[in-house]
């Protein structure tokens, strides 16, 4: 078979694609994405990782941030095209002028409340959170240090959430320390503070070396419907390269599928992208069942929770005001992905 009739056949095979739209319409694009290593973003490293994305004439470029608002202003500036974490700061980023656009979910109900060694002896069964918060406080004669990531984030959001309005903690018995993802780890490992929220892979991680570490809030608990990763686009992205931006969303679908149905074949993917060859793919397999690992990808889910979540941070003071919601969700490539069978 010679080059022009090798190319013939390509095309022939991919017309019987889901992305052959996508295929045909434009030639290679690069995408620069920006990502928080977490399992929340499996779908993508899947999709990625089963080569669909090349597939349908994407090549990525991949940066690792330690959290969504830390990615915010790369998104600003241009330097990044796709964003996946958090949708929290996502409106706030649009309403001052950033044009972002939220295609698909990933993951919901991710972060969890876990205990380290010192803290979780008092939280015994029977006793409420509040009452374990504050007996800690009382034997050690200082509040309990709770690691999440920077205000304003989705991880600070939920934790403050399930403090303050579901376990109804005393504000002097617990101090809320800002670090990053792999930080929180480490601290928590260490006994540097004495829990704090965490999303997968970080729970099975922490687990496997310290069974004392407890899971004492799951994702729902510590806030209903709790809105997670998503994948967002710029707009100028968006604008220029729309078949790019489907054959991502149908990309998530097919991943989201093949991950509950075969986490084996998922897990290298994912253990590629977040554990750098450190962490080994049986544990990443692990996190990808866990109940913290809740994998969705309809955006349409998540906009109300995602608003409900705004107004808390508005409550808070992480936010001055509710950022209006126009124009962040674009639900269209999911709706056609799922027509055309992911």
């Amino acid at each position: 078979m010679d080059r022009r009739q090798f190319l013939i056949a390509g095309a022939t095979l991919a017309a019987a694609t889901p992305f052959a739209g996508a295929a045909r319409a434009q030639s290679a694009v690069t995408a620069r994405v920006g990502y928080i290593p977490i399992v929340g973003t499996a779908p993508f490293f899947v999709a990625n990782g089963e080569g669909w994305l090349k597939q349908g004439g994407i090549e990525t470029a991949i940066t690792v941030f330690e959290s969504g608002p830390n990615m915010i202003q790369a998104l600003a500036s241009g330097t990044i095209d796709i964003y996946v974490a958090g949708v929290a700061p996502l409106a706030v980023a649009r309403s001052r002028g950033v044009d972002i656009r939220v295609v698909a979910s990933t993951a919901v109900g991710e972060n969890v409340v876990v205990t380290a060694p010192a803290l979780t002896r008092f939280f015994t069964e029977g006793v409420a959170p509040a009452a374990a918060f504050k007996a800690f406080r009382a034997a050690t004669g200082k509040p309990a240090r709770l690691a999440t990531q920077p205000p304003g984030s989705v991880p600070d959001t939920v934790l403050e959430y399930w403090l303050w309005e579901v376990a109804k903690v005393d504000k002097a018995d617990v101090a809320i320390v800002p670090m990053g993802i792999d930080a929180t780890q480490q601290a928590i490992l260490a006994g540097a503070v004495d829990g704090g929220t965490v999303r997968e892979p970080a729970l099975t991680i922490l687990q496997s070396r310290n069974p004392q570490i407890k899971l004492v809030a799951g994702g729902e608990e510590v806030f209903p419907g709790q809105p997670g990763t998503v994948v967002a686009v710029s707009g100028t992205f968006a604008s220029k390269n729309p078949e790019a931006v489907q054959t991502v969303v149908s990309g998530l679908v097919k991943a989201a599928a093949l991950i509950k149905a075969d986490p084996d074949k998922a897990a290298p993917h994912v253990a590629a992208a977040l554990g750098k060859g450190i962490v080994d793919p049986e544990l990443i397999r692990k996190a990808l069942v866990s109940p913290a690992s809740r994998f969705e990808i309809d955006p349409r889910k998540i906009i109300e929770p995602a608003r409900a979540m705004q107004a808390y941070q508005v409550k808070l003071g992480s936010l001055d005001k509710e950022a209006p919601f126009d124009g962040l969700f674009e639900t269209q490539y999911y709706e056609r992905a799922i027509k055309a069978g992911g």
